[in-house]
């Protein structure tokens, strides 16, 4: 008696092909802004202080509601989480990153500080990095690529 095998172990290619992307429109989207904020050559991060990502680091920002501009959103986010006043001074770029649970999209904008001063609301530590300390602290993932890249048209 002659064994037979499936062709493919869980379905034809195009079967599989369906469920990737049957799976990747399932997955959570969340739509965030976050600060770039400068002070000459340093950069303001801020260490998570709850949650799954409690002590990874980031830049300081949240959810965009609805009927919110991303201005409006980051300007809110940033008087609630660090009790402080921003100029926005440009968009810098959008960073999609896809965690396992979820798929991020970040604007992510240029920005300072009106009077230089910040009160940690919701983090547990904020540092003053520039391009010789910027990878002494462990980034969250979807700003890893952002990091590697914000300070090197400075060099």
């Amino acid at each position: 008696m002659k064994e037979t095998f499936p062709a493919c172990l869980y379905g034809p290619p195009e079967m599989l092909f369906e469920r990737k992307k049957a799976a990747e429109q399932a997955l959570k989207r969340i739509e965030v802004v976050a600060a770039i904020i400068r002070d000459g050559d340093r950069i303001l991060a801020t260490q998570r202080g709850y949650g799954k990502w409690k002590g990874w680091w980031e830049f300081p920002g949240g959810k965009v509601q609805q009927g919110e501009t991303h201005e409006e959103a980051l300007v809110r986010e940033i008087n609630e989480e660090l009790d402080a006043t921003i100029v926005i001074d440009r968009f810098h770029t959008t960073v999609d990153y896809d965690y396992p649970d979820f798929h991020l999209t970040m604007h992510c904008y240029l920005c300072h500080l009106v009077d230089g001063h910040y009160k940690l609301e919701e983090h547990l530590d904020a540092r003053w990095l520039t391009a010789d300390t910027i990878n002494t602290v462990q980034w969250l993932p979807a700003d890893e690529e952002l990091v590697a890249n914000l300070f090197k048209a400075e060099r």
